[in-house]
């Protein structure tokens, strides 16, 4: 019998530290804990709200397409992916290219599933006019163009 009073005091006062209560009676320890939980749940709510907003933004994110430029010598590099692929959009990126007076060297391009292209451009006689971020700035405005119209 006194075996069992002390496992008890023992749960007791183990559940006393765990939930910081500073109350001697059982009672007063128990509605603590209760507490303790509720402030918990309410944690394990709030958290699984942030990462279901995470989630929907990295979904609505993950639709948008990537551009890189980087600036070679005569001309600059120009990488574009996009999980989406509509109807005219290589059309769209070239038709900028023209409008900046760039003149496409090389380039690959990928347009099953997803949209990819690669490449290599020489400014006409424009060297200095332009520079990486413009290039980039007329390709994603070519790609919201496309978007918008389809």
């Amino acid at each position: 019998m006194n075996s069992r009073k002390q496992k008890r005091a023992a749960l007791y006062e183990q559940l006393r530290s765990a939930t910081n209560s500073t109350s001697v009676t059982t009672t007063s320890i128990v509605v603590d804990a209760t507490r303790y939980i509720e402030e918990l749940k309410e944690k394990v709510q709030k958290i699984n709200q942030d990462i279901a907003t995470i989630q929907t933004s990295d979904e609505q994110t993950s639709s948008l397409p990537v551009v890189k430029v980087e600036t070679l010598e005569t001309g600059f590099l120009i990488n574009v992916y996009s999980e989406n692929n509509c109807t005219g959009l290589l059309v769209s990126i070239l038709e900028a290219f023209e409008e900046l007076g760039l003149e496409v060297l090389d380039a690959r391009v990928s347009c099953s599933n997803n949209f990819r292209l690669e490449a290599v451009s020489e400014n006409e006689g424009q060297a200095d006019s332009i520079d990486a971020q413009v290039v980039k700035q007329a390709v994603v405005q070519a790609i919201r163009n496309r978007s918008e119209s389809s």
